[in-house]
């Protein structure tokens, strides 16, 4: 297996372990900040103990080194982690993912403000079409039964919030950063601690916190092996799965229609994501 077909397989599973995020924080009959302290206290065991029995101390002893880098990742990892919940309970899933999939565009504004990135032609036309996908999302949140503006706004926060988070970690790209995500989740989960009700959740319920906390561990540790071994331009057009399939699988588990405006503005999102990934990807490959 050579490293391409090595880093898109791993990215792959890490992109399909995330699939079924949104569905669990459905499928568990609690209140939303109970379910973000769950989800990020049982992710941040399973992750650490992973990092721990493969790596020992080292990977945690790096990333504390990375100073404000560490702090800015570790804070948009964390906190976008407890509202991707808060999201999830106050507007459809499908308006979620596709919100959140506007993602590489936060990051190419945050790359300009803070990295001196230039700004092409090809990102200001991708960042002309994702805003008009989302404002048509926007628009259509207030005619789709189980959607709202205040969900679709948080989902907003949780795209800018990770990709300040990535764009941070781009300053130090020679230290992994998986080991700071446990951190941060351990630290978001005692802040919420005082405002959820950790031992109000079912027994029936407990197997898919422990699925739900499993899946997230798997998926933060191969998407961050994966995308190693290949381009950004890859990286993200392998993502874009997710965001088809999540309201795909909630749809067909749970029957939540996303609705016509939901799947006309992720169409535009989606499609303009694809299509500026797929330029870079061909004229890379060209060149070589």
């Amino acid at each position: 297996m050579t490293m391409q077909s090595k880093g898109i397989l791993l990215t792959v599973l890490g992109v399909l372990c995330v699939v079924p995020d949104s569905l669990f924080v459905r499928l568990i009959a609690a209140d939303p900040l109970t379910i973000a302290f769950w989800r990020l206290l049982n992710s941040a065991v399973l992750i650490a103990l992973g990092l721990y029995l493969w790596r020992g101390t080292a990977p945690f002893r790096a990333v504390l080194s990375t100073g404000w880098a560490g702090v800015v990742f570790g804070a948009g990892t964390g906190l976008s982690g407890a509202l991707f919940v808060l999201a999830v309970a106050h507007t459809s899933v499908a308006n979620v993912v596709f919100i959140i999939a506007a993602m590489p565009v936060f990051a190419m504004i945050f790359s300009r403000l803070f990295l001196a990135e230039p700004i092409s032609r090809r990102m200001l036309l991708t960042i002309a079409a994702v805003a008009f996908g989302l404002g048509i999302i926007a628009y259509g949140s207030g005619q789709t039964q189980g959607a709202s503006i205040t969900g679709d706004l948080m989902a907003l926060g949780v795209s800018a919030l990770f990709a300040a988070g990535l764009t941070a970690a781009r300053r130090v790209r020679n230290v992994p950063m998986v080991a700071m995500v446990p951190m941060a989740y351990v630290v978001v989960a005692a802040a919420l601690l005082p405002f959820a009700a950790p031992f109000s959740v079912a027994a029936a319920d407990i197997p898919f916190l422990a699925a739900h906390a499993g899946f997230i561990a798997l998926s933060s540790i191969f998407l961050a092996l994966g995308p190693r071994f290949i381009t950004s331009a890859e990286v993200s057009l392998l993502v874009l799965i997710e965001s088809v399939c999540a309201p795909l699988l909630v749809w067909g588990v749970l029957g939540e229609d996303p609705g016509p405006w939901a799947i006309l503005g992720g169409a535009v999102v989606l499609g303009a994501l694809f299509a500026s990934n797929l330029y870079v990807l061909m004229r890379r490959r060209g060149r070589a």
